[in-house]
């Protein structure tokens, strides 16, 4: 749905043979749709991954736009374009950039930092219609390179074994599409659908068979609501018609197919080459003990495009108990980027963004053995050593080099309030719209059109209580604050907004009450920006309390009206001049 995913198509069908149209015609197309700039794919291209702050869906977007890549570098091999190989088999691996070796996730950089506060359960707007359970497995092209990353195979059998025998609950927005769900693995969504046969990835077969047999038989049933999610284009059938024949494509692109279980006691596909291909099962259980390959033994835990095409039969020997059939390394099914390896930027560890009197910046990275720069304010640039106290508001960019290879630049803001200020809330905000916490509103950082950015603070169903205490007694001039409308994402502006201010000794010096203008009934997403001058304070003002009225329930012209929903508010800064 995300990506450009007829590029995969394409690729994948002229692996498999299918190559009676203009191929080099067709290769062009494939990159024209890799080389836009729209969809996050200007800073995919120029940091090696799409920042939350630039665009929404980031994390899914990178991961989607990595896998798209590999199978451009893949046609680019076999029609001898070494330019293009090399270029799109180092964009195959800019999912790297997203790892989080803290957590063992593949988590959004906002900011040059990992979006926090971080729960793998939260619905949010990082990833397309799931969480980081369901993206944080979607590295299909190189899940060797995935795996060294999560440090090895024991662990990465760890991070699957958790996400099946997960609590079931997500948290953050509804998202009808997540379900299906066995722990965090949602079989009813699509980014998961892989995810059970990753276990022959690091020779424990037997859990993948264990894993399909239930989805097979327990996520499907004969009735008009029989298949467990959204049948987006066939896909939930597409998934259940390989993996009852005993196989299915993880990788799309390598003509290799992972082995799960089979269902029936025998199935043939009519090839069109005018051989059929027959899958026999033999015995009862879900475990594989034995197969043979038109008679003859395969221990692989997988077989290949062309086993299929050239006709004859693959018998299971089935049985009750797990087995060691296809544990040994040999066996294993391998997805592998070996060549032109990337050097990933590194990322701000600790540290804050916006700050009141100084911030410790700790950097680190996924890279071994690579050495980290640094430059403040694009001065010169320093071996990383130590951390970096920073006191002042500017920029820090940030550089990893190993040999003659060095990665992209990021170069992040850094902004500065003043600490003598501090701000209470007297209403609760959503952790997926948190912007940081409580000083997101003071911290200097403005949000864009897109509510999904990460910089709004999202309150629903409440009005908005807040109280800025300004440290010292000031004379202020005027307050601007910061309020988003996206209706069709049940955003609205306040209905009104009430600004008191008092002196040091408590007392009420001004009430300015303003009318927001009406909504309508646009769709466009709007930035209003109210200014209240205060030019008749003549006392020297301690305190600030602002109070937003949420619009409430939706009108009746809205869509979400007969759902009875309730409107948000978005706030991203409350400027006190």
């Amino acid at each position: 749905m995300i990506g450009y995913h007829a590029v995969p198509v394409i690729a994948d069908a002229y692996m498999k043979g299918i190559r009676d149209y203009d191929v080099d015609l067709a290769f062009e197309a494939m990159k024209h749709s890799a080389t836009r700039d729209k969809l996050g794919l200007k800073s995919y291209k120029k940091y090696g991954f799409v920042p939350v702050e630039l665009e929404s869906e980031s994390v899914s977007k990178t991961l989607e736009y990595a896998y798209d890549d590999w199978t451009i570098a893949q046609l680019a091999q076999e029609l001898k374009k070494p330019d293009d190989y090399k270029t799109y088999i180092q964009r195959a691996q800019y999912y790297k950039n997203l790892y989080n070796p803290a957590t063992g996730f593949l988590q959004g950089r906002m900011r040059n930092t990992w979006f926090a506060p971080f729960k793998p359960e939260e619905v949010n707007f990082n990833y397309t219609e799931a969480n980081a359970w369901q993206y944080s497995l979607y590295t299909p092209q190189d899940i060797s390179g995935h795996i060294k990353l999560m440090g090895g195979n024991a662990a990465y059998e760890k991070h699957l074994d958790e996400m099946f025998n997960a609590p079931m609950e997500t948290s953050g927005r509804h998202q009808a599409d997540i379900t299906g769900l066995i722990g965090q693995y949602a079989h009813g969504n699509e980014p998961s659908h892989h995810m059970a046969y990753l276990y022959n990835y690091v020779g424990k077969p037997y859990k993948t068979q264990e894993k399909v047999h239930e989805i097979l038989t327990t996520l499907y049933h004969n009735d008009p609501d029989g298949v467990s999610g959204n049948e987006d284009c066939g896909q939930m059938s597409a998934w259940y018609v390989l993996s009852s024949l005993g196989f299915y494509p993880v990788t799309p692109g390598s003509n290799q197919y992972a082995i799960g279980t089979p269902l029936f006691d025998k199935a043939t596909i009519n090839l069109e080459n005018g051989k059929q291909f027959t899958i026999e099962k033999h015995g009862d259980g879900k475990y594989i003990a034995s197969a043979k390959a038109n008679s003859q033994p395969h221990n692989n835990s997988h077989i290949t495009h062309d086993l299929i095409m050239n006709g004859g039969t693959l018998a299971f020997e089935m049985s009750n108990e797990a087995t060691d059939w296809g544990t040994v390394q040999e066996n294993w099914p391998v997805s592998s980027i070996k060549d032109e390896l990337i050097i990933t930027p590194p990322f701000i560890e600790k540290g804050k963004i916006a700050f009141a009197d100084s911030t410790v910046v700790h950097l680190n990275q996924v890279n071994e053995n690579a050495t980290m720069f640094y430059s403040i304010d694009e001065s010169t640039w320093q071996e990383y050593k130590d951390p970096i106290t920073l006191y002042n508001a500017g920029t820090l960019s940030v550089i990893a080099r190993k040999g003659d290879k060095k990665s992209p630049v990021v170069t992040t803001t850094f902004y500065k309030y003043d600490k003598n200020m501090k701000v209470t809330l007297g209403h609760s905000y959503a952790n997926e719209y948190s912007a940081g916490g409580n000083d997101a509103l003071i911290d200097g950082m403005r949000g864009t059109e897109d509510f999904r950015s990460g910089a709004w603070q999202g309150t629903q169903n409440e009005d908005l209580d807040v109280t800025i205490d300004l440290g010292n007694p000031r004379t202020v001039n005027n307050v601007i604050v910061g309020f988003l409308k996206d209706q069709r994402s049940w955003i609205f502006w306040p209905r009104t907004i009430t600004f008191e201010f008092y002196n040091e000794n408590g007392k009420l010096v001004k009430v300015i009450n303003r009318d927001l203008p009406e909504t309508g009934k646009d769709e466009v997403s709007k930035v209003f920006r109210p200014r209240l001058e205060t030019p008749d304070i003549n006392d020297k003002i301690k305190f600030i309390k602002m109070k937003a009225t949420t619009y409430g329930k939706l009108p009746e012209w809205h869509l979400g009206h007969p759902f009875d929903g309730t409107s948000w508010i978005f706030i991203d800064e409350i400027n006190v001049n």
